[in-house]
């Protein structure tokens, strides 16, 4: 019964944390598979990290610079570099879309 009732604790705190949608993950997903030219079959998930996909610093600009484009955005330099993970693009990416 404790696991049960640790369960929905955890779920609501999840919520808290404003996790990026589904769909904008899976568009991340898809920028970060063009803008490194992987294939199409190429695992990336909200947990893949960018230089474990093999990004460098300047593929990492390239993939801010295309979620720029794609969602409309103005990412600052700043927060640009602090991102590693297709996950924390997309909360960036919400949270950006929520201020304006």
């Amino acid at each position: 019964m404790a696991a049960a009732a640790g369960t929905p604790a955890r779920a609501s705190f999840g919520l808290k944390q404003a996790q990026a949608k589904s769909e904008t993950v899976d568009k991340v997903c898809q920028i970060v598979r063009k803008q490194l030219a992987l294939p199409d079959d190429a695992s990336v998930t909200g947990e893949s990290k960018f230089a474990n996909l093999g990004a460098d610093s300047l593929d990492t600009v390239e993939i801010v610079m295309g979620l720029e484009e794609e969602f409309g955005i103005s990412v600052e330099e700043e927060s640009a570099q602090t991102i590693t993970t297709v996950q924390e693009a997309a909360d960036m990416i919400e949270k950006l879309i929520e201020k304006n």
